[in-house]
């Protein structure tokens, strides 16, 4: 009975092990997104006539943003057939072309409500990240509801573009911030218990920072048209 318990024990250290590793990896490298991110937003706004070329050209802009959407499908449907270094490259480019993308905020908001925003957003996706890696409870359901919530969002986005209603803006951001606020805690979580499944490696990491990524940006946003003080 000693010996079996021992071997449960080394087995469940193993597990904790794994998980912890894959963590680590997967928050260096959406901090190193965000970092990528920053830079690219600071350059560009540094950088009138690139500046110029961007938002002074519809057809650049949505160039830009379809290409970002390009990225992330490739990287989230085609993660297994790609190379380690593809798949890193294809995150590196998309945190790139996000920051120039996202530049735009720095022209609508003050600096200070985008600073304080972004503060507010790391407590809460901080704290909701701690609680979907130490939770005991299966957060499976939380998945299909949340994947609903987003679905919702993305349509009544799309139709609002139509409306162009403030009310049904105020309401997407609200909806919003509680659909990104729980993903972060789910996606921590099944990140958690993938590493426990024994999936490890470069590109698991790639595609879980990605995910966290995304739940972090849009977390931001949604809180941004909140708490964001205008020019």
């Amino acid at each position: 009975m000693n010996e079996w318990n021992q071997g449960f024990s080394r087995a469940s250290e193993q597990v904790i092990e794994r998980q912890n590793t894959l963590v680590r990896q997967v928050y260096a490298w959406m901090g190193a997104g965000l970092a990528i991110t920053a830079f690219m937003a600071l350059f560009t706004l540094s950088n009138p006539p690139l500046l110029q070329a961007i938002y002074g050209n519809r057809l650049i802009f949505f160039g830009l943003m379809i290409a970002q959407l390009a990225l992330v499908f490739t990287l989230s449907g085609a993660v297994n057939r790609l190379s380690e270094f593809t798949a890193t490259s294809i995150f590196i480019a998309y945190s790139a072309l996000n920051g120039v993308t996202l530049s735009i905020l720095a022209l609508v908001y003050t600096s200070s409500s985008i600073a304080s925003t972004f503060v507010t957003t790391a407590g809460m996706f901080g704290a909701m990240s701690l609680y979907g890696y130490m939770t005991k409870r299966d957060l499976t359901s939380w998945g299909s509801f949340l994947f609903m919530g987003l679905i919702g969002i993305v349509i009544a986005s799309i139709v609002n573009i139509f409306v162009g209603s403030s009310s049904v803006s105020w309401v997407i951001s609200g909806i919003g911030v509680i659909v990104f606020t729980g993903l972060t805690a789910y996606d921590t979580w099944k990140i958690k218990e993938l590493a426990a499944q024994g999936i490890s490696g470069r590109k698991p990491a790639i595609l879980g920072a990605l995910t966290l990524y995304l739940d972090f940006i849009n977390l931001f946003l949604m809180l941004l048209r909140f708490t964001g003080n205008r020019r």
